[in-house]
């Protein structure tokens, strides 16, 4: 028997929870909360006990003993920027996540709860690779207005494993010894340059940035915005929705869905056909842009996460890019694996957990 690793990812109306010997999946389960009981809550925070109570009942119904654990990892929430790694979860670390500190979010109750089963049985509580990991280069920082900075979040967990299972299979070197374009399409899309271990340039997944996705207008032209918000004054609430939530796909074709869009390409739809392509054309122009930052010295251009699912877009986008270096498709995301994988490299000796 091998590691044993309960891992804990909290999103908006579930909890999802896995159990690992090492890295293989035991089993994995997806606990739902109701909408309406969340919403009687004053924040995420306090939701903390319903949500540690169910992921201890999940444990239970699927036949595992706390008691057994090597370690406990949880998804990490919105912290300050921080260089990638697996992380201790620390009394600073939980302090700011449960005051939400920088920004509310359920992924904020990853380590509150991984601490409190963790503390339990005595066995470590980690984090690994949240949203916020910044090694952006200074000079990929800079906007054109000193007040606006760029900022480095995104899909980091996912972007990192699946970089590092790239390197092992594909070119049996360390993740550290090469230069990766990460491309991870999802309801939000960010394209990394990973140069030797660190993303020194990424498109800000949450900000405003990048290529339009299922949910997100990315990039926008910006003296056109500037005239919108001037005659429109819109809510901001509503307005930051447009540009998160009801952008993209949504804002164009009324759906996120990747599955849809690919059935309406296939019944000869032409709007979706094009959209298609103009996600496909925006994508593959984001990555040359990476290929910039890694001085046109890449080694390989990884496509992840959920739309690598979808034939005709993933062959568009090879057909643009695969100029600059060979593409290697690992479609879909594996974000407990990933968190699982982190605690394995501690667990073994081959990282050192970082301190927060």
């Amino acid at each position: 028997m091998g590691f044993q690793i309960l891992t804990i990812n909290p999103g908006s109306t579930s909890t999802k929870v896995a159990w690992f010997d090492d890295d293989k999946l035991v089993w994995k389960d997806s606990v739902e909360h109701d909408a309406a009981t969340l919403s009687q809550f004053p924040s995420i925070a306090a939701q903390f006990e319903l949500r540690a109570s169910e992921v201890e009942k999940a444990v239970k119904k699927h036949g595992s003993d706390l008691k057994t654990l090597d370690a406990v990892v949880g998804r990490g929430g919105l912290l300050r920027p921080i260089s990638s790694g697996v992380y201790a979860v620390n009394e600073t670390m939980l302090k700011e996540l449960m005051d939400a500190r920088y920004g509310e979010h359920a992924s904020n109750l990853g380590a509150p709860i991984a601490h409190a089963i963790a503390s339990k049985v005595g066995c470590p509580a980690f984090i690994v690779d949240p949203v916020v990991v910044d090694e952006m280069d200074d000079i990929s920082r800079f906007s054109g207005w000193p007040e606006l900075p760029r900022k480095s979040i995104f899909h980091a967990l996912n972007q990192k494993a699946v970089a590092r299972r790239v390197a092992r299979d594909f070119f049996s070197l360390p993740y550290e010894e090469l230069n990766l374009i990460v491309a991870h399409l999802g309801g939000g899309i960010s394209i990394g340059a990973h140069r030797k271990g660190r993303v020194v340039d990424v498109n800000n997944a949450l900000g405003g940035e990048g290529p339009m996705s299922p949910e997100r207008a990315g990039t926008l032209p910006i003296m056109k915005l500037a005239d919108y918000l001037y005659e429109h004054k819109p809510d901001k609430k509503e307005f930051s929705k447009r540009l998160i939530g009801k952008g993209g796909w949504v804002a164009h074709l009324g759906t996120n869905s990747g599955r849809e869009l690919e059935q309406r390409v296939k019944d000869g739809d032409e709007q979706a056909s094009l959209i298609l392509r103009a996600t496909a054309y925006q994508i593959s122009k984001w990555i040359a842009q990476m290929a910039v930052a890694l001085e046109g010295k890449v080694d390989g251009i990884v496509i992840t996460g959920g739309l690598a699912y979808i034939p005709e877009l993933v062959d568009q986008i090879q057909e643009r890019v695969l100029w600059i270096a060979p593409v290697f498709v690992v479609p879909g995301e594996d974000e407990m694996l990933a968190l699982a994988e982190g605690a394995i490299r501690v667990l073994k000796g081959q990282e050192e957990p970082k301190a927060y």
